[in-house]
């Protein structure tokens, strides 16, 4: 289950990676800038993106398909990625969203929904975690530690 779902979110970054580079799904798609506050290009209409911000989502897809390859790397893709979040998040919170350290760039719609890429990626990676550790208990012969 574990290697199941960090491959599903990766899959997920590497769709919405892929998304970020088709007019019509992305608005304002002839003003995306390859990185910096000035692109106008809206995911979806709504979380702003430039090309360094889709050739991102395209890496932390393959990868997190990469580490899905095993149960300990799943769970490092979960946890770190959700902590990698969690930074953006913050440092989306303390920039200004129109100077040039806004490189990504960011707006309030991608603020809040990498808060809640950090909880359910790290929540995913810890709950999962633990369920694979006591199974691997379960089928571990009494008396071996």
């Amino acid at each position: 289950m574990l290697r199941r779902t960090a491959a599903i979110v990766a899959a997920v970054f590497l769709l919405v990676g892929i998304l970020g580079f088709i007019p019509g799904v992305t608005t304002n798609y002839d003003a995306m800038t390859f990185a910096g506050h000035e692109s106008e290009a809206m995911l979806l209409g709504v979380f702003k993106v430039s090309i360094l911000h889709n050739i991102v989502h395209l890496l932390f897809g393959v990868v997190g398909l990469a580490l899905a390859r095993s149960a300990s790397g799943s769970r490092a893709f979960l946890i770190g990625g959700g902590v990698i979040y969690l930074v953006l998040w913050i440092y989306g919170l303390v920039i200004d969203h129109d100077s040039s350290a806004n490189f990504v760039p960011l707006n309030n719609a991608d603020n809040w929904l990498h808060l809640g890429l950090a909880i359910g990626m790290i929540g995913l990676g810890l709950l999962l975690g633990v369920r694979m550790n006591r199974a691997a208990e379960v089928r571990r012969p009494s008396g071996e530690r």
